[in-house]
Formats: C-alpha cells, sequence, structure tokens
C-alpha cells in the first residue's frame, strides 16, 4: 500500500513539472527553471509577518487589471523576467486558472481569516471641472411694463383709436344704443331658400332718421326745404361690397317704407360666414349723399332657415370709409371689353353693362347712356355713344363702338369712358367716368389696357369702378376737356 502510495505521488509530480513546463511553452524564465529543476522544499505558510504593505502613489496611474488590458502591459509587472512574453493563449488559460484558483482560495475559511475582509472599490465614474461648474437654470422672460408716472396725457393720439373701442358699441345693447346714438331704426326681414340656393332679404322701412343740417354753403337749395330727408338704403353681404342693391329713394320723410325684396345667390355654409350691411343714405341732387347709418349683423347666429323680422338701430359709420365710398364706390361701375386689330388698325370697345349707378333724380332711377372718346394726347381724335337706357340702375348695352388708330398712335392714346345720366329739359348730368391707355385714372385700368396690348386679336373684358370728375382731373389732364 504505501509503494503504490509513492508511485502516485512521483507521478503526480511529474505530471506537475510537465504542465507546468507546457505552461511557460519554450520561454524558459527564471522563476519556472527554479522551481521545475531545485529540489522541492517542504510548504511555507505565509505568515502575518512576511506581508508586505504596497503603497500606490497618487502621481502614478492605477493600472486597470481586466480582461481588456494589454498583455505587453500585465507582462511588465512581472519582476525578473528575462524571456520574451508569452504568447496571447498562454495568457487566457493562465487567466482561468488564476480565476479558478482565486475561488478555491476565497472559499477557504482559513485564507479568509488571514487576509481579512475583500476590498470593494468603488468605481465612480470621472468627473472633470467639477470645482467650476455653475448650475445653469433657463432664464425667465422679462416684460418692461410702463409705469404711471410715465405715462401723460400728452403722449395719447385719439386719431388712432377708432370710434367703436371708445364708445363700446359691442357691449351696448339695441335699446342702449338707440337712446345713445338717436340715429334711427331699420326695420327688415330675411329668410333662406334652400330650393334656389338663395338669401332673401326684405327692406321694409325705417323710423325716427333724424334730420338733415340746415346747408349754409348753398349745397341744398332753401326752396328744398332744410327739415326733410330723401333716403334710401343700400344693402350688400360683406366682406363682397361689390355685390349689392340699393331701394328706391322716399322723398322729404324721415320715416321711409321701401317694402322691396333682394336676393343674393349664395351656398347657405357661405351665407353664414357673410355680415349683414344694411346703408341707409340721404339723397343730394347738389352734392354728395350723406350717410345716415349703418347695421352690421353677423349672419351665423342667425336661423336662416325659419327666418323672420327684425328692428336694428343704426349705428354711426366710418368717416375714412365713407369717404372712400363717396368717391367711388357709390357711383356705380361698368363692364367693358376691349379688342385690337393692328392689321386693320381697329379699336374695338364693347360696352356690356353697368351695376349699381348712381340715381340722380329723385323721383325715379337714371336714364344712364355711355359716351366713350379716343383722345391722342389732348386732341379728341373721335366720340361714340350708346343709346339711352329708360330707368335703369344696372343697365345692360350690349353695345360696339370702334376707332381706327395705327399701332404707333395707340402708345399715346387715351380712352376715356363716361356714364351720364340723360335729361329731356336740362343738361345732362354726370355719373362716374374712368379712363384708360397713356393717362389712366388707376391700376386696374392700367392693367386693362396692357392685358389689350398682350392678346391682340382676342377681347379682353373687364369690371371698372367709376370714379368722380375730380379725381379723373387729378390723375388724367385728359380728362378736364370733357367735363
Amino acid at each position: 500500500m504505501t509503494s503504490e502510495t509513492s508511485k502516485a505521488n512521483e507521478v503526480e509530480g511529474l505530471v506537475t513539472k510537465v504542465v507546468r513546463l507546457a505552461c511557460c511553452g519554450n520561454t524558459w524564465c527564471l522563476d519556472c527553471w527554479q522551481q521545475c529543476w531545485e529540489p522541492e522544499v517542504p510548504e511555507h505558510r505565509i505568515q502575518k509577518a512576511d506581508i508586505q504593505p504596497i503603497l500606490v502613489l497618487p502621481h502614478k496611474p492605477i493600472t486597470r487589471l481586466d480582461s481588456t488590458a494589454s498583455h505587453t502591459s500585465i507582462g511588465s509587472t512581472f519582476s525578473g523576467c528575462s524571456a520574451p512574453p508569452c504568447s496571447p493563449g498562454v495568457w487566457d488559460r493562465m487567466d482561468s486558472f488564476g480565476s479558478s484558483r482565486k475561488g478555491s482560495l476565497s472559499s477557504d475559511p482559513e485564507f479568509r481569516a488571514r487576509t481579512g475582509p475583500t476590498p470593494i472599490i468603488d468605481m465612480k465614474p470621472i468627473e472633470f471641472w467639477t470645482a467650476n461648474r455653475e448650475n445653469v437654470q433657463p432664464r425667465k422672460l422679462s416684460r418692461h411694463y410702463t409705469s404711471e408716472s410715465e405715462i401723460s396725457i400728452e403722449d395719447l393720439k385719439p386719431e388712432m383709436y377708432p370710434d367703436a373701442i371708445e364708445t363700446g358699441e359691442e357691449s351696448l345693447t339695441d335699446e342702449e344704443k338707440l337712446a345713445r346714438f338717436k340715429l334711427g331704426q331699420v326695420h327688415f326681414g330675411m329668410q333662406y331658400d334652400v330650393p334656389s340656393s338663395s338669401l332673401i332679404i326684405r327692406i321694409i322701412g325705417a323710423r325716427d332718421l333724424p334730420t338733415p343740417c340746415t346747408a349754409t354753403d348753398g349745397s341744398r337749395p332753401a326752396s328744398e326745404g332744410p327739415l326733410h330727408s330723401y333716403p334710401y338704403a343700400k344693402i350688400c353681404l360683406l366682406p363682397d361690397q361689390k355685390t349689392s342693391h340699393q331701394t328706391t329713394v322716399q322723398r322729404k320723410t324721415q320715416t321711409p317704407q321701401w317694402d322691396e325684396v333682394f336676393t343674393f345667390e349664395l351656398p347657405f355654409k357661405e351665407v353664414q360666414r357673410r355680415t349683414l350691411e344694411i346703408t341707409v343714405k340721404d339723397f343730394d341732387k347738389y352734392s354728395h349723399h350723406c350717410v345716415i347709418g349703418k347695421v352690421h349683423l353677423p349672419l351665423e347666429d342667425i336661423n336662416l332657415i325659419k327666418g323672420g323680422h327684425m328692428w336694428k338701430p343704426l349705428l354711426p359709420s366710418d368717416k375714412v370709409m365713407d369717404n372712400m365710398s363717396i368717391e367711388n364706390t357709390d357711383l356705380g361701375e361698368i363692364l367693358l371689353s376691349l379688342n385690337y386689330l393692328p392689321t386693320a388698325g381697329r379699336l374695338t370697345v364693347d360696352i356690356i353693362k353697368g351695376k349699381q349707378l348712381l340715381q340722380t333724380d329723385v323721383m325715379k332711377a337714371s336714364d344712364p347712356f355711355v359716351k366713350v372718346t379716343l383722345c391722342y394726347g389732348r386732341k379728341t381724335m373721335k366720340s361714340k355713344k350708346t343709346t339711352v337706357k329708360k330707368t335703369s340702375m344696372d343697365p345692360v348695352f350690349n353695345e360696339s363702338l370702334s376707332f381706327n388708330v395705327t399701332s404707333e398712335q395707340l402708345n399715346y392714346c387715351s380712352l376715356v369712358v363716361t356714364v351720364w345720366d340723360y335729361k329731356t329739359k336740362s343738361k345732362d348730368e354726370f355719373i362716374g367716368r374712368i379712363v384708360m391707355g397713356k393717362n389712366a385714372s388707376g391700376p386696374y385700368e392700367v392693367t386693362h389696357w396692357n392685358r389689350m396690348l398682350q392678346c391682340q386679336r382676342s377681347p379682353v373684358a373687364q369690371w371698372h369702378t367709376l370714379m368722380s370728375r375730380q379725381h379723373c382731373m387729378l390723375k388724367c389732364p385728359v380728362a378736364e376737356a370733357h367735363t
């Protein structure tokens, strides 16, 4: 039994030497040589006195011992190694051997009692510039509010604020508006007709209209009487002001009764986005028509399918918009078509129709006709007229007027289009005018003339807003000869 045990120990020792030689490969380091060929010494147990502490200086970097470290740096830590470093495969086997050996030692209670508890390494991320770090917070937007001491009454400009803000019209009831402005009321009704897709508006009448002021500049003769108005109403669906209708003029009354029906052909959804505007005006034969008051009624909150009648107080209107409507919009519109044939040297002007022409007679509508004059510089070349349309504010002419003019002359020509109210016993009254060509009365007239020059041999049609005589004289001096 003893001999077998000794043989087993010899074989084990031989195997151990072979393994150690294989671990080092062909690199004969000094430590392995001494361990393999020197005689075995009895095992020496490590005492506490044999352990010497290793001090790591702070200025030297700490080598990271993990599986990602290079074998060159690890090999340099061995002392007394004169041979070249081992191959990577050998290092992998050594790591596995060391880890298994570490696990066996850590499980030994005597080893843990001798070495004490395992130190814990705190692997916190390294933070740079921690001393100068500041807590940056988003800056709140600050507004500078003017104090009461910085505000003075002289800094306020009342002309920059509309009258609606000063008077607070939106917050007033109908009774308060009527008592405050004292401009009277207008009576009307409306209903949407689904089969015809049209809004039907009925202007019934008005009451309590203010009397006109006594004229001191001779604009209204004393024989006409200063204590009564000549009211009429004009309606449209904002923001479209061109599509409008107008009632007849009631003579010398502050409580007019019109009872006239007007139709606007629009889809129901489009009607709900519109605002009804009713403007009551005082007709004046000798000057511009005076605006008495207006009613603005949004249609989105009204049951148009059911319909109904209502009284609404008249409110004062914007003076700037009134001046614009007096100069241009109230005079009416006219639809013209231009066509030039360069080979024939002929300019054709088609007078198609008019819309909402100014009413110059109190008793009835106007009798309009159109006069077209071709001017070369300030010299009149030719004038032509259309027929007279009796008692019509929306006349339809459909007449063509031709003028002979060469291409060279056309660049220096002006076309004066004037709408007149025909009178049998007196002089014809002026309604409105536009000028096209070299001396145009407005940008729309310039556009129409340029389109005609670009599209020769093809008719070009466009609506034009009639302008006052004074406006045309300022814009184009050639109109002075046709006053």
